[in-house]
């Protein structure tokens, strides 16, 4: 097998988790600030409210939903190299099988870290957006005392 690809098939995997955690960083920030400055008054309708605070959570969810997986299976590419590289050598050394095995288990640790706190943060903006929700419905109820 291609030496390059050997080396660089877990630099791939976490490349993309890397990638995954700047978009879900991104995301969260966005979400945050825009929580924090949103004027609820300018809304007239419940449902343009919910629309406006869902945007970008679902992306947020898949990111922490899927995380894991993309590591799971970075480490079974890298324990599918590992095998191959030992097939194609003849050889069956302990620390060679030890080394490719413990690189390819990388993948999955950072795809976990990745997810934990992403989804973490997920059910935490969730939240954020509800709270906001029941202040509109009480900032409403407040202008339907108003104009009776």
């Amino acid at each position: 097998m291609n030496e390059w690809v050997i080396d660089s098939v877990d630099y791939l995997f976490i490349g993309i988790l890397g990638l995954l955690s700047v978009i879900a960083l991104w995301l969260v920030l966005e979400r945050y600030f825009y929580y924090r400055h949103i004027d609820l008054k300018s809304f007239s309708q419940k449902e343009e409210l919910e629309i406006a605070l869902g945007e970008n959570l679902t992306m947020l969810a898949s990111i922490g939903s899927n995380a894991p997986f993309i590591g799971l299976l970075g480490t079974v590419v890298g324990i599918m190299v590992t095998f191959v590289t030992i097939g194609q050598s003849g050889l069956i050394e302990t620390k060679e099988i030890m080394v490719g095995l413990a690189l390819a288990l990388k993948t999955t640790a950072g795809g976990i870290l990745v997810a934990i706190p992403t989804i973490w943060l997920y059910n935490l903006l969730t939240r954020r957006a509800e709270i906001l929700v029941a202040r509109w419905e009480i900032l409403q109820r407040g202008r339907g005392e108003d104009g009776a």
